[in-house]
């Protein structure tokens, strides 16, 4: 793990120069304004470092809010910037296509300060602006007493960014829909725990009309597993750390978060099911599907991906996971992987959606018949 650490750290070095690099022949200054350029992404790169190391914590919160998405904004410019420099720096290796253009041009300045500037506004707006997903479950298995309702939820990581007015918001969606139950696919917090208690937010959550049951994220593990539990028993949250809870012919099983490598095996979990209960599996990484179809969960519900949150990371992200997001089945179990009501850092939305997923669950029409 240190080994890839390293390799990502050096990576990220090397491409912060190769862009501070460009930068500096890209913008038609003198010697002065091409190193305060320079001095300038520095600056902002020591802002989105400081800002989730805690360093803020000690500061007025809306100066620690101030940095935390000012340098994260920076840290979603940096990628693009990367992306379009390496574009060109290919493209013009083609016989006959010019570079001039892109030293010391105003043109090419403002062109790429414009697009960014386009893309962020529109990332932003598409971020604020949740989907709503609806999916139908159902089964034939006769311990379900009635149909339910459920409002399904992932990473909202309230805190810096995703402050108190968000949260009161996300509630008031949820209530509106009038669920049964609210289950959470874990990243509840982001990873600083000030700012929710500063704001109130367990209260804020503790709104929500519905019972809420959640699983852990590894950003719990982030901010701290005591930290975190304290917190989500004050919002009224109950939490499923390799248990099950049943009711009504309904099981959740919360699996603790991957951070814990020695968590329980799923297998192990489900001897605690009844067998004619229809089972819902809360694990925030989808790592490992065929897990849940060879023990038998009726559906699953994961978090986690984001999608990758801005493209073309979604690209990877559907590449790394058998399914990043949206539904999903393997043998008789469905699956849902959630791309998150929240992200952490910049709150850009690029190629992906923000969502939450309001799932009905009833009897078939086979279980119908078996009742008569």
């Amino acid at each position: 793990m240190r080994t890839g650490f390293a390799l990502i750290l050096l990576i990220t070095l090397a491409l912060l120069g190769y862009v501070a690099w460009r930068v500096w022949h890209l913008l038609p200054l003198p010697l002065w304004g091409r190193w305060l350029a320079v001095l300038v992404i520095l600056l902002l790169t020591a802002l989105a470092v400081t800002s989730v190391m805690g360093v803020w914590d000690t500061m007025p919160l809306w100066m620690g809010s101030a940095a935390y998405n000012i340098g994260n904004t920076w840290l979603i410019v940096f990628f693009y910037l990367a992306l379009f420099f390496l574009a060109v720096d290919v493209v013009t290796l083609i016989p006959g296509i010019p570079r001039a253009w892109l030293g010391g041009s105003w043109r090419a300045t403002a062109l790429l300060a414009l697009s960014i500037a386009g893309l962020l506004l529109y990332g932003n707006l598409n971020y604020n602006s949740k989907e709503r997903r609806t999916i139908e479950l159902t089964t034939d298995k006769p311990k379900l007493a009635h149909e339910k309702k459920l409002v399904l939820v992932s990473d909202l990581h309230l805190g810096y960014h995703n402050r108190h007015d968000e949260v009161v918001r996300w509630v008031e969606m949820i209530n509106a829909e009038n669920p049964d139950l609210v289950l959470i696919a874990g990243d509840i917090i982001d990873g600083r725990i000030r700012p929710l208690d500063e704001e109130n937010d367990a209260e804020a959550m503790r709104a929500i009309k519905a019972p809420v049951v959640a699983c852990l994220g590894n950003h719990e593990y982030i901010t701290g597993l005591d930290k975190s539990l304290d917190f989500l028993n004050r919002a009224g949250i109950t939490v499923l750390r390799d248990s099950v809870m049943t009711v009504d012919g309904l099981s959740i099983i919360g699996r603790d978060d991957l951070s814990n490598r020695d968590r329980k095996e799923l297998k192990a979990l489900m001897n605690d099911v009844p067998a004619d209960n229809y089972t819902i599996l809360l694990d925030h990484q989808p790592a490992n599907l065929p897990a849940a179809e060879k023990a038998g969960v009726d559906f699953q519900f994961s978090g986690h991906t984001h999608r990758g949150q801005i493209w073309p990371m979604s690209l990877f992200t559907d590449w790394l996971y058998e399914c990043s997001h949206g539904e999903h089945q393997r043998g008789e179990t469905r699956y849902y992987v959630s791309s998150g009501m929240g992200l952490w850092g910049g709150k850009y939305r690029i190629g992906t959606t923000s969502e939450y997923v309001v799932a009905t669950l009833h009897s078939s029409d086979k279980s119908a018949k078996k009742g008569q």
